[in-house]
């Protein structure tokens, strides 16, 4: 019997690559593929896969966003760049999991898994360890600011604070920067900065707070500042009074 598949990510190689390492699988056919949460919510109700490839940080919403969000749960395998908090998660509650780039050995490990699974009927056991893990994950982030409530035309959005490419300071306000808006949120930034986890967001500038997950180089410029890339092609300038915490940040990821 073949699992029919749906592949969630935002990254375009990520997603390529995955299709190429599945073909030597023989049981497994993909119906799908997505670039972000709201399509893998519009896709996966009316293909109804059995495994879903989900990535964890996406522009609209991230990974755990969707899963709270389906209807159904289907096998899910994690996938991420990141190796956080949230894989020990994923170990504590046996749910699996890729960290990119991803190893054809590994991905057959989580595939025997999941077929294991499913083969002595544990659908039901698995959605109870992505219950624990959602519980979990959201355990781990209640001390930190998660979600900003803003008015779009009179009525209240959310935004997630994984789904912010970084904060600018704006007079009174602060600008929660997204892959598709800016928002405009009544605080400080250096109110802001004490209620955000900064294990994923790195203060830059005065003005500047970006979020880790969405640096995709850092180069140094000249007298102790650094210009920052981020996946979306914008570009940002850090200053000197924050050398100090980006040379730890670089230090952390090399």
């Amino acid at each position: 019997m073949k699992l029919r598949c749906v592949i969630i990510d935002d990254e375009f190689l990520a997603r390529k690559r995955l299709l190429k390492l599945l073909e030597s699988f023989d049981n497994i056919v993909v119906v799908g593929e997505c670039r972000n949460g709201n399509e893998a919510l519009d896709l996966i109700p009316i293909k109804e896969p059995d495994l879903i490839f989900l990535d964890i940080q996406m522009p609209d919403m991230n990974g755990f966003t969707v899963v709270s969000k389906l209807t159904f749960t289907p096998h899910i395998i994690f996938t991420t760049a990141y190796d956080s908090y949230a894989l020990k998660a994923f170990e504590i509650n046996a749910v699996d999991y890729l960290l990119k780039p991803f190893d054809d050995e590994r991905l057959n490990i989580a595939i025997e898994r999941i077929k294991a699974l499913k083969k002595k009927k544990q659908a039901s056991l698995l959605e109870d360890k992505i219950k624990k893990l959602l519980t979990t994950y959201q355990s781990e982030t209640s001390n930190y600011i998660n979600e900003f409530i803003t008015k779009v035309k009179g009525r209240d959005v959310s935004i997630y604070s994984d789904d912010i490419l970084y904060f600018k300071s704006d007079g009174n306000y602060v600008q929660l920067v997204t892959d598709t808006k800016a928002h405009l949120y009544r605080t400080t930034l250096n109110s802001l900065s004490d209620n955000l986890d900064h294990e994923q967001f790195l203060r830059i500038h005065r003005s500047l707070i970006v979020n880790k997950f969405y640096i995709k180089s850092c180069s140094y410029i000249s007298n102790n500042e650094y210009k920052f890339h981020l996946k979306n092609g914008e570009q940002l300038i850090s200053s000197r009074s924050y050398k100090h915490l980006i040379s730890e940040y670089l230090t952390s990821i090399e």
